[in-house]
């Protein structure tokens, strides 16, 4: 699942992994909220293995996200998206259980060699 409160994420990530979708490799759920992505996991939790979380967004932010997901499904992975290079929010997601960090722009090149088996 991609969690960010920009609607063209899901456009770049649907571009980015074109060939990834068409193959059947990988599949995704995206949610423009903290509080949807909870909802959208609560609904089909079976099918998400993996949440992308943009750290800056309205309402729930990434890591009140990413603090809720572990508290509730510690089985998920969860790599935090952010367009700051910030170590304050950096030891924050790590000391939350963040899977992975990455900044924007994301290398997708380097984020496929994690997603794609």
């Amino acid at each position: 699942m991609v969690v960010d409160d920009e609607v063209d994420v899901q456009m770049l990530f649907q571009q980015r992994f074109r060939k990834e979708l068409r193959a059947g490799q990988i599949s995704f759920h995206f949610a423009l909220s903290g509080e949807e992505a909870l909802a959208l996991l609560e609904r089909r939790g079976t099918d998400i293995m993996l949440i992308l979380s943009d750290i800056n967004m309205p309402g729930m932010n990434g890591l009140e996200l990413l603090r809720a997901v572990k508290d509730r499904h510690g089985h998920l992975k969860v790599y935090m998206i952010t367009a700051y290079s910030d170590e304050a929010n950096r030891r924050q997601a790590e000391e939350y259980g963040c899977d992975d960090y990455f900044t924007k722009p994301i290398d997708f090149t380097e984020l496929k060699e994690k997603l794609v088996v």
